[in-house]
């Protein structure tokens, strides 16, 4: 069970306090309409991620965060984590540019437990699986975010235990109108967004466009980014509608923000970066078309038909380690394009409110992986050069075909009024085609097919207490697929082979409480998730990593999102989390054993803190005061050392000129805190602190034309 001490109850304290400042603002101040609006508003949110339609929140059995639009131009984020974390137990960690890990109901981790999505349509492959895979989405520029946390597997199948973060891009104007957004800010940072679009006759087209280009902060850390995305809409008739969806990615970053250095240049000189010649490049391109039919009131069959390419060519200086006297990394390109369909049909019954849908997803992709060993120079504490190891058994060079192939079926009932039944069913069937075009060894797999099957349910139900208050409870399970890495060169070149691997299962309970009341909104829930044969990499000794099923973990939290309308003109959001993720059973060897221990790089506290005041003198506009705390965590497995975590400051103001014109500027870590996005330390190292962003400056105007 959870005992969070005094931590939990201050919060609880806290909460009371703004109950009781809202009730006194609510006394004084005229209007209680607008706040049980605010209030009720929270249930009749549209979401359409938990159950793949667009329905009510308060139907959902399922914790989903929604960022709406105008929190996304609110806060105009130059990183994935700046609007992520205005979801309640979200951490994105930054590396450079727009790179990123994810911690959600997990550590910080690049592992595959996530799924990302547009629009529905999965921006990779569960056997292609990139931890950076929203900076292959326009985050600045989307309608909404939904987040759903926990497993998704019912619906959403391999991949999706930590949860599903889905961006919904934003639907064609009815009249003409442009939008144009140019920025600059510091360490070299500029950017230029721009979207416009309208609606001919049955015809609607938006075209986004986003040009992005950063010094970073820290030595070794340039990041550029080009992307357009073009969605038209077109009605073919009253009861059939088309979506069609092409977006183009070109992306080059220097990948040394995750490279970590020892505790005394930290703390002296943090934009130290040993790294001098690592890469990343990144181009794709997705195209989906979503064909919807309704037949007659009841009937509804949707069809998307998808294409998706990418190219990475990767040299990772955070790759780089030492054997004996030498130093060795990799520089790979990993390759895949993919054929897909997402059917599915939905038919409603007038018994008990009934709605039954049923689909499956069909994905075909062939993908390669070519990756040869380099021996690096060191000089003076930098890396400073490289070159390519010949006659080495460490290399790669194979093709991998992922294919699923997964029905689902789900029913939802309301059998009383007040109470709404969901039950669902996935049936996973994914396999692997892999051919390797270099000679069989140890490190390196014959020529083999792998399948999984795997079926994944999930119950739940919610309860309406009055129009203003919600509850439900769930239960789902979820589960993951190895990734192509993993299983074909999850031993990165130094150990057994890792072909055997089994996929990574869960199952998790959650009960939560959303709804209103008066001035004050607010989502809550606890969850207890049991993860077993978690897919995990460690390293028995200095230059040998090994992969491997490593027994069961325990997830176990609660997360709360509070709003409060403390004045007319002032609005209090607070989003906090506290878990406890711990080895259940982790035997790496017979003389390792971390059963028992938390999990590291995992904080028990994630909370994120705002302040806005929208005054009239500010013609539309606001300013923000941004509390993030990141709580202390252990940095090794072995719970020897904790970082004690850190709190940062962030202002956001903007003007409206006038109707066309909108002033803006933000101000991150205001106080210039010193503090690391991630300390991690290996069994036998010393920790290594990768540094957060100084104090930074960012500006912009946007302009606003909009046919009358």
């Amino acid at each position: 069970m959870i005992n969070p001490c005094g931590i939990l109850s201050r919060f609880l304290t806290a909460v009371c306090l703004m109950l009781l400042v809202s009730g006194v603002a609510f006394a004084v101040e005229t209007g209680a309409g607008a706040g049980q609006g605010a209030a009720s508003q929270v249930l009749e949110e549209i979401v359409v991620t938990g159950s793949r339609e667009a329905e009510p929140l308060k139907t959902k059995p399922q914790n989903v965060g929604v960022i709406g639009k105008q929190e996304i131009e609110d806060v105009k984020p130059s990183h994935p984590a700046e609007i992520l974390r205005l979801v309640p137990g979200v951490w994105i960690g930054v590396t450079a540019g727009e790179g990123h890990m994810t911690a959600i109901r997990q550590p910080l981790t690049t592992n595959p437990v996530y799924l990302y999505l547009e629009d529905g349509v999965p921006i990779r492959p569960t056997g292609f699986f990139n931890h950076n895979a929203l900076y292959e989405v326009d985050l600045p520029q989307a309608e909404r975010i939904e987040v759903t946390k926990g497993p998704g597997s019912a619906l959403y199948g391999s991949d999706a235990i930590g949860g599903t973060i889905n961006v919904l891009t934003r639907r064609p104007p009815v009249k003409p109108e442009i939008e144009i957004n140019t920025e600059a800010g510091s360490f070299g940072w500029y950017r230029l967004l721009a979207t416009g679009g309208g609606t001919w006759g049955s015809n609607g087209a938006r075209l986004d466009v986003n040009v992005t280009h950063s010094d970073g902060w820290r030595e070794r850390t340039g990041y550029s980014r080009q992307n357009a995305t073009l969605r038209w809409d077109h009605l073919l008739s009253d009861s059939a509608r088309l979506k069609t969806i092409i977006s183009v990615y070109n992306i080059r970053q220097d990948t040394s923000g995750a490279i970590g250095i020892s505790e005394a240049d930290f703390e002296a000189r943090p934009s130290f970066n040993p790294q001098t010649f690592d890469f990343r490049n990144v181009r794709a391109v997705r195209l989906s078309t979503e064909y919807e039919q309704d037949f007659g009131e009841k009937n509804v069959l949707r069809l998307i038909p998808y294409l998706r390419w990418n190219e990475m060519d990767l040299l990772p200086g955070w790759a780089i380690f030492q054997a004996g006297q030498n130093f060795f990394g990799y520089n790979s390109t990993t390759r895949f394009y993919s054929l897909g369909l997402l059917a599915k049909f939905r038919h409603d019954f007038d018994a008990l409110d009934t709605r039954l849908t049923g689909g499956v997803d069909f994905d075909h992709s062939p993908g390669s992986y070519s990756e040869r060993r380099i021996q690096v120079t060191m000089s003076g504490g930098s890396y400073v050069s490289y070159a390519y190891v010949t006659n080495t058994g460490n290399n790669f060079d194979f093709d991998a075909t992922f294919q699923g192939i997964s029905p689902y079926i789900q029913l939802e009932t309301s059998p009383v009024r007040k109470l709404r039944l969901t039950a669902g069913l996935r049936d996973d069937n994914l396999s692997y085609d892999y051919n390797t075009y270099l000679a069989p060894n140890a490190n390196r797999p014959a020529d083999t097919n792998l399948y999984f099957s795997h079926v994944s349910p999930k119950a739940g139900l919610t309860y309406d207490f009055t129009k203003d208050i919600n509850g439900f409870v769930s239960y789902t399970h979820g589960f993951r697929a190895p990734s192509a890495n993993e299983l074909f060169r999850g031993s990165q070149g130094t150990a057994a082979t890792t072909i055997d691997l089994r996929p990574i299962k869960a199952d998790s309970y959650e009960a939560g409480l959303r709804g209103g009341v008066g001035r004050v909104s607010f989502n809550s829930s606890v969850y207890y998730m049991i993860k077993s044969d978690d897919i995990v990499t460690f390293s028995p000794q200095t230059g040998v990593s090994e992969t491997l099923n490593a027994g069961k973990t325990e997830h176990k939290g609660v997360e709360a999102g509070l709003g409060v309308k403390l004045l007319r003109d002032l609005d209090l959001n607070v989003a906090f989390s506290y878990s406890i993720q711990k080895y259940l059973d982790y035997q790496v060897s017979p003389s390792i054993n971390y059963s028992g221990n938390e999990i590291s790089v995992a904080p028990r506290i994630l909370a994120d803190t705002r302040l806005d005041w929208r005054p009239a003198f500010l013609k539309g506009g606001l300013a923000e005061l941004e509390w993030v705390r990141i709580g202390s965590y252990w940095i090794d497995d072995a719970n020897t050392q904790k970082y004690h975590g850190y709190d940062l400051l962030n202002l956001r103001a903007s003007y409206d000129l006038a109707k066309k014109w909108q002033l803006y500027a933000k101000v991150l870590n205001l106080a210039d805190a010193l503090y690391a996005e991630r300390v991690t330390k290996s069994a036998t190292g010393a920790a290594q602190f990768v540094p957060g962003a100084p104090l930074t400056v960012f500006a912009g105007i946007v302009y606003k034309w909009k046919a009358l």
